[in-house]
């Protein structure tokens, strides 16, 4: 769907991010509203990875500081792509801060530090990362959304243990637990075994034509709403 949108409709990538990021944004204001958040520091931690989503959650914090929130970014391995570039210095001047590592808030007993890793090379150093930050003394949790075929790979998820995510078409009953789920555009499969307490779309934005030839069947979104929830799943 993704290339189509780029090749076909003419999106441009910077594009994509932006509609994708400023919804994330809108949904969590939705799930977490301002008054709800400790009034001494309503503080949005955003995880940032290297690639597409990375840039997606600068975006999104950008966003959350023009809505009057105060988010932190944790970006530990910034992408040398000029796009992300130009979105991470947007962050800069809007002086939302970025965290440092090793990360100089965690409790000293049980620092606890989150590692998304992809489905290619890099996704296989952070499992390497984390094995170590466990022998550290750190306690790591990994995001691991879509796990890679490669033999090699899958020995490095085999030698950790402690391993958190969700594989994209089949889910996972463990690991990461959210609260609230964004689907960007339309809800993958793994989306089926959510159970937290929200889950958003964002895919108004999407032409007639592509909704129809992927038989996305898109709910209907209120008044100018960019995101709408979709009913609660049975329990």
């Amino acid at each position: 769907m993704e290339k189509e949108l780029l090749e076909d409709y003419r999106f441009g990538r910077q594009q994509l991010i932006e509609i994708w990021g400023h919804a994330c944004a809108v949904a969590i204001t939705k799930a977490f509203p301002l008054p709800s958040l400790p009034r001494k520091q309503p503080t949005v931690l955003v995880v940032c990875g290297p690639a597409q989503n990375g840039a997606i959650g600068l975006v999104c914090a950008r966003h959350l500081r023009i809505f009057d929130y105060e988010p932190t970014i944790f970006y530990p391995k910034r992408s040398p792509d000029p796009l992300y570039r130009d979105f991470t210095t947007q962050c800069e001047k809007m002086d939302i801060p970025f965290l440092a590592f090793p990360l100089p808030s965690l409790p000293r007993k049980q620092p606890t530090v989150l590692v998304v890793c992809g489905p290619a090379q890099n996704g296989a150093i952070g499992l390497v990362c984390a094995r170590h930050l466990r022998i550290f003394d750190y306690e790591p949790t990994i995001f691991y959304p879509k796990r890679s075929p490669d033999p090699l790979y899958r020995d490095f998820t085999t030698q950790f243990f402690a391993l958190s995510g969700w594989d994209a078409e089949a889910g996972g009953s463990g690991g990461i637990s959210p609260d609230v789920l964004v689907s960007l555009s339309a809800p993958k499969e793994c989306a089926r075994r959510f159970l937290g307490r929200q889950h958003f779309v964002a895919g108004r934005f999407l032409p007639y034509d592509v909704q129809k030839k992927f038989e996305l069947n898109p709910p209907e979104y209120p008044g100018t709403e960019c995101v709408v929830a979709l009913r609660a799943p049975q329990q």
